[in-house]
């Protein structure tokens, strides 16, 4: 026979296992009275949340009572590319970023522009998930986010240039939340005291509108990087900084009364790379009479070769051969290699170059026009627009809250992958994303 004692303490630890391992059930919160909150630290590589005396202790929190993972973004790893990924759930191939604006033509020379106040209807070609939720009658609300100028379907705006005249900023004035100063002029401030103006805009909208969707950028970490590279004792300051600019966003949705029914969601638009030597395509090009017939639009560890159509033929190889010796690019990418890159034919999108350029590692490419074609930078710099293959341009995934399980290491996660995320945490349907949902519970 069992002794009673033995059975009794195998109930025991038989209810201890259900009660650790059963996963808790989640309140029934409906789509309307829920909030998604994604904060992009932008030029936040994967590979700094290894260190583990990372000053980041909010991050780290969120951790903990999350999941997170790395993250692989799209071509080119370049700001506005990465951050249209992330709300539209396709690659640039299909929403139309190639750059941080749309590539316009000047019909002079230089033959295109990078033009960044076109309105986002004209320049993302496809849904985003702020369209999905404002069409499902949720509110949504923009701090400093990318192609994202006049968009219809965002209630409450607050942008990236703000100005007294704009509808949030007169809210916030009216209220007390911002003083006449602090917008003065504000295009002209450095990037630190604008990430604390739109650290604060964001708890702003958060307490007093309760947003469904919340879409935050902050920029200074990425500045920094581009100045001293990552891993540098800057960049480890600046991301200490920002994160008491998650804390404050953070600690609004506590205020609101909203931590039980919101989803944080963490992320960056791309990684980072230091370079200590520099490529100047244009003067290689200059070298080989091409001036004023092939121009290069530099994008850190890429380039983009435009080359005079009505001249093509003729240009095409002698650009090639100009090009392709020159110390410190890797490869001269044609047309036939864009499809595995994801990334446009120009006869499908004008806005695509004839060529592309890839940079070694330790280099980067330069507009300069003078000088040697390749040469040494001051001290070590940081880019990325390398290769999104490369696992350095790997960006950072971090999600907790509503809907979240607590404490988990999830598989890398592709960029894509979030906008279809965000889709069910609202409950809104994304069609058109090619993505798959993240497994947060």
């Amino acid at each position: 026979m069992v002794p009673y004692a033995f059975l009794m303490n195998m109930k025991l630890v038989s209810l201890a296992a259900v009660v650790l391992f059963a996963a808790p059930a989640l309140p029934q919160v409906p789509a309307s009275q829920r909030m998604v909150v994604m904060i992009s630290l932008d030029g936040f590589p994967a590979f700094a949340l290894d260190d583990p005396k990372l000053p980041a202790p909010n991050l780290r929190r969120l951790i903990r009572e999350g999941v997170t993972a790395r993250m692989h973004t799209v071509n080119p790893t370049v700001t506005w590319p990465n951050h249209t990924t992330l709300v539209t759930g396709v690659r640039a191939d299909e929403h139309g970023l190639l750059v941080n604006g749309s590539i316009v033509p000047t019909n002079s020379w230089p033959p295109v522009k990078v033009e960044p106040m076109v309105e986002k209807e004209k320049m993302v070609h496809v849904p985003t998930v702020y369209d999905a939720a404002s069409h499902a009658g949720l509110t949504t609300a923009q701090v400093d986010w990318v192609a994202i100028h006049k968009a219809p379907t965002i209630t409450w705006p607050f942008a990236e240039w703000a100005s007294p005249e704009d509808p949030v900023v007169g809210e916030m004035l009216r209220k007390g939340a911002l003083a006449p100063a602090d917008v003065q002029d504000f295009s002209k401030a450095n990037i630190l005291f604008r990430d604390q103006i739109w650290a604060t805009a964001a708890a702003f909208l958060i307490r007093e509108h309760k947003p469904n969707l919340v879409l935050v950028h902050f920029l200074s970490l990425d500045s920094i990087h581009h100045s001293y590279g990552p891993k540098s004792l800057a960049g480890t300051a600046a991301i200490a900084f920002l994160d008491s600019c998650v804390e404050k966003v953070v600690d609004a949705v506590r205020e609101a009364g909203m931590q039980d029914r919101t989803t944080f969601l963490v992320v960056a638009d791309h990684g980072f790379k230091a370079y200590t030597r520099e490529i100047r395509p244009a003067v290689a090009l200059a070298s080989a009479g091409l001036t004023g017939k092939v121009y290069v639009l530099a994008e850190g560890g890429t380039a983009d070769v435009y080359i005079e159509k009505s001249q093509a033929a003729d240009l095409l190889p002698k650009t090639i051969q100009a090009l392709q010796s020159v110390e410190g690019i890797d490869r001269v990418v044609t047309p036939e290699g864009y499809a595995a890159l994801g990334l446009p034919l120009p006869s499908k999108d004008p806005q695509m170059s004839e060529l592309l350029l890839t940079a070694k590692e330790g280099y980067a490419f330069s507009g300069a026009t003078g000088g040697p074609v390749t040469a040494a930078v001051p001290q070590t710099r940081g880019s990325h627009g390398y290769l999104a293959s490369d696992s350095a341009m790997d960006a950072i995934f971090i999600a907790a809250g509503y809907g979240v399980k607590h404490a988990a290491k999830l598989p890398p996660v592709d960029n894509i992958d979030v906008a279809p995320t965000v889709a069910k945490l609202l409950g809104v349907s994304l069609p058109t994303a090619k993505g798959k949902t993240i497994p947060l519970q």
